[in-house]
């Protein structure tokens, strides 16, 4: 085995599970995941070489994985079906999810996916906001508003609900 055959292995068997879960967070579907995930380490496979201070895998490897999201818009898309919400919210939540944290994920995949992407690398990824920089290649006080934005739409969201619980 070469030695670029065990980086990449060191780097996949580092990087998998906290990579499909942030794409699992993404694509709120765990083949349409997983898939992301294949390209996500193909790609960077093919540009290793690239690669030149380990330390910097791990953005390196987001960056690549958001950039495969992006593009599976770019494809040509087929047709959806009339799946509600609810539905589509049931195939994603695992069952050990208690009520709040239920919640949590609901009202988190109910944001506009511009506040939802850095909120989610930084909740599920723990990236600072240079880091999500970095991914989304943002300026970081562009990272540092959207993520505001999203734990104040976050905020309101939980007050309506509590209020709608109290009144209702």
């Amino acid at each position: 085995m070469s030695s670029q055959d065990k980086q990449f292995e060191s780097l996949v068997k580092s990087f998998y599970k906290p990579l499909y879960r942030y794409a699992y967070w993404l694509a709120k579907d765990p083949a349409i995941a997983e898939d992301i995930l294949q390209e996500t380490f193909a790609r960077a496979w093919k540009n290793l070489h690239q690669l030149k201070d380990l330390n910097s895998a791990k953005s390196w490897l987001y960056t690549i994985l958001s950039r495969e999201n992006a593009r599976r818009f770019e494809r040509k898309q087929l047709p959806m079906s009339d799946f509600t919400e609810d539905w589509q919210f049931e195939q994603i939540a695992a069952q050990k999810d208690d009520i709040q944290t239920l919640n949590l994920r609901r009202a988190i995949f109910s944001l506009p996916e511009i506040l939802r992407e850095p909120l989610s690398l930084q909740v599920i990824a723990g990236f600072s906001t240079e880091e999500i920089a970095e991914v989304l290649s943002l300026n970081s006080n562009t990272v540092s508003t959207r993520l505001f934005r999203a734990r104040v739409a976050l905020k309101k969201l939980f007050e309506s609900d509590s209020r709608g619980k109290i009144n209702g």
